[in-house]
Order: C-alpha cells, then structure tokens, then sequence
C-alpha cells in the first residue's frame, strides 16, 4: 500500500504559500500531498505527525524564524523525540540576499537557499535535487539503524586479529543459519575450545556465542528491513530454530519484536518516489 510522502511550506504570507503550493501540486501530479503552515508552532506540529520529506521555510517570520525552527528540528532529532527521528530536506526562502542567514543554513544542513520571487523552474530544480538528498539521507539513517555499534568497532580491529579468529569469523559467515556453537568453530580452526573461547574474546571484546548473536540480529534487521519476509522465515534464515526464541533474543538487544521494529523504523524513514513512480502501486 503506497504510503503518503508530505512537503511542508511554512511562509507566513498567503499569497506566496498559496502560490508555492498550487506550482508543486501541479508538478507532483498526486505524488506527494503539499501541507501548509502559516507559522513556525504549526509546523512543528505538523512535523510531528506527518511524513514530511520535504520542509520548505520562509527566513523571516513573526516570533519564529524560519532557520530557528530548522534548529528545533534539528534539536528534536539529537534528542530521539518522538517523531523526529527522522530529519526532512529543507529548503530556505527569503526576500533578501543575506549572507549571514544563508551561512547559518549551510551550518544546519539546509539543502538550497531561494530568492523571492521565485521562478516555477527554479523552484521544481531545487525541490527534485533536495528530495534526492533527503532519499539518500533516509538510506543512511536506515543503514544506521542497521547497524551494531560493537561489530562495526570490532570489524575495524580485524587487521590486529590472529588468523584462527579471522578464519573462525568467515566460518560464522558462511554457517551463520544453522545451529553453529563455539565447538564447531574451534574444531574448525583446529584449536581447543576453551583456549579458542579465551582467544576469541580478547581479541573480538566478545565472548563467541555473543558475537553470533549480534550478527545474527544483525542480518535479521537487514532482512526486517529491506525485504518483506514474514518474521519466521528471517529467524529461520538467521539460524534460529524457533521464532518464540528469536524473538526474544530480538528483543533483548533491540528492546522491541522484530514485528513492532520492522514497523517503527520504516515509519521513521519515508521513502521517496522516483520521479516515474505510480503512487497508487502498491509497495
């Protein structure tokens, strides 16, 4: 079911949101459902409860300005409140060619600066270019999501690591969705278990059966993620015999089902047509 994707424009004078709304529905063709704000609190609301990809904010308005309403965003974001997780692509709008206010954006991650009056080609340019950018941003913000914090620190001490532990981490790898145990791996490397065990851990920070675990979680949130396999069947594929126990091993190191965090980090990141995509097909 296609999912909406939401540009917000907050200018606090009705005719040029009005005019910029009536131009990007025209070129949006139904892709995207165009929002307005006549002020800052408004937008944040709305902000906080649509999928905005795209933030289009006049600089200058009554009490809040447009780039402080970009660092409430951004602040939002830094502390995970609710519905800020993920961070829309701005574009900032002024009358007034103001090198300070256009230096402050750069500063705060705002993709382009335009100059009233604003041209119809100037403006569908500038919207395309930023929606690529917030669609690369939302992969990233996926990607980190993906991500074990203590594999990647682990993964970048690999050079360091003694070569029957560099062969135990390839046989883990290939192994990964059969029921794979400590013995298995150091009858692989031709060592003893407890003398592997002791040597897996100093040089991985990990004891091994956690480091299955975590690449297991692992490959189970990429599948989560970016496939739409039912949760049996990824435990399955990630080496679990039962989905009563994947799942709470899931959420014992992710602190939800792999249901509810399939659900709540595709929520956080919309993803964004292509400009030839149909809205009305399904995902």
């Amino acid at each position: 079911m296609w999912r909406r994707k939401v540009i917000l424009i907050v200018d606090d004078e009705p005719r040029t949101r009005q005019g910029l709304k009536n131009m990007l529905e025209s070129w949006s063709g139904g892709r995207y459902e165009v929002l307005t704000a006549e002020h800052a609190p408004q937008a944040m609301e709305l902000l906080a409860k649509e999928p905005v990809v795209l933030l289009i904010s006049d600089i200058r308005m009554p009490e809040i300005s447009g780039l402080s309403l970009v660092e409430r965003l951004s602040a939002a974001e830094a502390e995970g409140e609710a519905g800020a997780a993920y961070r829309p692509a701005v574009i900032l709008i002024s009358g007034y060619a103001e090198f300070e206010y256009a230096q402050q954006a750069i500063q705060l991650g705002v993709v382009n600066y335009l100059l009233k009056p604003i041209r119809r080609e100037k403006l569908i340019d500038t919207v395309e270019r930023a929606l690529q950018i917030g669609e690369e941003r939302s992969r990233a913000t996926l990607l980190e999501r993906m991500m074990d914090r203590k594999l990647l620190e682990a993964a970048g001490e690999l050079n360091s690591v003694a070569e029957p532990v560099k062969e135990a981490l390839r046989y883990v790898e290939e192994h990964l969705n059969q029921g794979l145990g400590l013995r298995d791996a150091a009858q692989h490397v031709h060592l003893n278990p407890s003398y592997f065990s002791v040597l897996f851990k100093e040089q991985m920070g990990m004891t091994f059966i956690e480091y299955v675990t975590r690449l297991r979680i692992q490959k189970a949130k990429e599948l989560l993620l970016q496939t739409k396999l039912p949760v049996g069947e990824i435990a399955e594929r990630v080496g679990y015999q039962t989905t009563k126990y994947f799942n709470k091993v899931f959420k014992e190191y992710e602190g939800h089902s792999p249901g509810s965090y399939r659900n709540e980090v595709k929520g956080q990141a919309p993803e964004v047509p292509g400009p030839n995509e149909d809205p009305n097909e399904p995902n």
